[in-house]
């Protein structure tokens, strides 16, 4: 599939079923491949976010009503028609964000597998009735909150939002969805497909914006949950805030993924593994890995990961970095870790850009070896396809440097030692481990989550685990008959 830049799309809100024009300040949207505006919007205003609050609970009144199965049958024409237009959205993503169309549509297909657990629910979801005691029975019934929303990142404007709405509206909610101001084009043609699969008025209300839009949202008595995705500075705000409103929040934040690597290790896994955790998506998702610990005599894998890496092919292999202003920090954090005695492997700075995207913003793969334990390179997420090795003498060293990470998302460890992996998976500080796999992203059911710095409020965002978060538990308790024999239940 070969990248077409769209021409200028004409953003608008979707509110009660109908596409409207913001009414605050007007913003673009720049391709990072051309550094050309290729879409423009205005903000939605406060007023017109009440307005949309409103319409979306009278939509939740009349949707919630419908049986579960009623509902599931919306989203299996929602995926009907994202694969029957995936090349045409992963055309849009890659534009806006960056990515490789190949990491466009696998983005958009790893959305698609949560949209699938969704249309599952019906069958899986069973929740539990059981007699407790002589003629009475206990039952759990699961009841959607009413309208409740979402704000994604730039780095996945598909993929993160299908993490979200197909779950919160099978249950029954209504969602409202304030995509990234980097990326928001992809939002129409999600809704778009919502709208053609049958999805009500005011189910689905997509608001453009920035902070005021994010306030606004946050500080809405009417809204009783907001997922959020992104840095966790933000993260940090937008829970704090959410929960300071009385909202139920689940902010995932940021991330500083270490890779353990031992000598025993499979060079051809490590290789691969490696070169596609910290290349991919150039670097700018929060299961990258960043930090390598070298333990021990590994330079001969370290040498595999800079063969594969150095096969790589800017615009075919890897995309584009989202901002001029996230490329000068990589330089410079690139250029302040030599001057801290880094050696730098590959040096990623003023790269060849492909054809026709010159004036792009462009990295390439950089490897920087014997970085500090304490360095910004080492501590720091810097968001790009950066990889800092640390060279430990001992798995003791590297461990104490993993935990003394603030952030807990994820951490792989490369080797052939079952022992050695298991010692790992206890006690490195991370929610999602892997062993020999360089990106532990968990497949459906198991849900998507880290600890600590990573993550602001309690469960996760996709899995089993996120059911609870976007709907409450009734508890039932049924007795009809009389009862002869008399207890404390009775």
């Amino acid at each position: 599939m070969q990248l077409r830049i769209p021409k200028k799309i004409d953003l608008q809100n979707y509110i009660g079923g109908k596409w409207t024009p913001g009414q605050g300040e007007k913003r673009i949207v720049i391709s990072p491949y051309t550094n050309t505006i290729i879409g423009e919007f205005k903000e939605s205003t406060k007023k017109q976010i009440n307005d949309a609050v409103k319409k979306a609970h009278s939509g939740h009144l009349e949707w919630a009503q419908r049986s579960l199965k009623e509902r599931t049958q919306v989203m299996f024409k929602f995926r009907e028609i994202l694969l029957r237009d995936i090349d045409k959205i992963s055309n849009v993503i890659s534009s806006e964000s960056g990515k490789t169309c190949a990491e466009a549509q696998a983005g958009l297909m790893k959305g698609i597998e949560v949209l699938e657990f969704a249309t599952s629910l019906q069958n899986l979801d069973r929740l539990g009735r059981m007699e407790v005691s002589k003629d009475i029975f206990c039952e759990y019934r699961r009841e959607p909150l009413g309208v409740v929303a979402g704000i994604t990142p730039f780095n996945f404007p598909a993929m993160v939002p299908m993490w979200m709405i197909p779950i919160a509206i099978t249950i029954g909610n209504a969602f409202v969805w304030k995509p990234s101001d980097k990326t928001p084009l992809t939002s129409k043609f999600i809704t778009d497909s919502l709208t053609e699969a049958g999805l009500p008025a005011g189910i689905l209300t997509l608001v453009q914006g920035g902070k005021q839009t994010v306030d606004a949202i946050l500080e809405h008595p009417d809204i009783k949950a907001v997922g959020f995705v992104g840095s966790s500075p933000i993260a940090k705000y937008i829970y704090q805030t959410g929960a300071q409103h009385l909202k139920r929040v689940l902010a995932l934040g940021g991330a500083k993924n270490h890779i353990f690597l031992l000598p025993d290790a499979d060079p051809a896994l490590v290789g691969q593994g490696v070169a596609d955790s910290f290349t991919g998506c150039a670097g700018q998702r929060c299961m990258a890995a960043s930090v390598l610990l070298a333990i021990g005599d590994v330079d001969p894998l370290i040498n595999k990961i800079v063969e594969k890496v150095s096969s790589i092919k800017l615009g075919e292999n890897m995309g584009t970095i989202i901002s001029t202003t996230s490329l000068e920090k990589l330089t410079k954090a690139i250029e302040k870790s030599k001057k801290e005695g880094a050696k730098i492997l590959l040096d990623g700075r003023n790269p060849k850009s492909p054809k026709g995207f010159e004036k792009g913003n462009w990295l390439a793969p950089s490897i920087l070896d014997n970085v500090k334990p304490n360095s910004e390179a080492a501590c720091e997420e810097l968001f790009g396809p950066i990889l800092s090795i640390i060279r430990c003498k001992n798995i003791e060293q590297a461990m104490k440097i993993e935990n003394e990470n603030p952030y807990g998302n994820a951490a792989s460890v490369f080797t052939q030692n079952g022992a050695m992996a298991e010692f790992i998976t206890q006690n490195a500080r991370a929610g999602m481990i892997g062993i020999n796999i360089g990106v532990p992203v968990p497949r459906e059911p198991f849900s998507f989550g880290g600890f600590y710095e990573s993550k602001f409020g309690h469960g996760d965002i996709t899995g089993e685990s996120s059911l609870n978060f976007w709907s409450n538990l009734k508890k039932v308790t049924t007795k009809w008959s009389s009862v002869k024999s008399k207890n404390w239940m009775s």
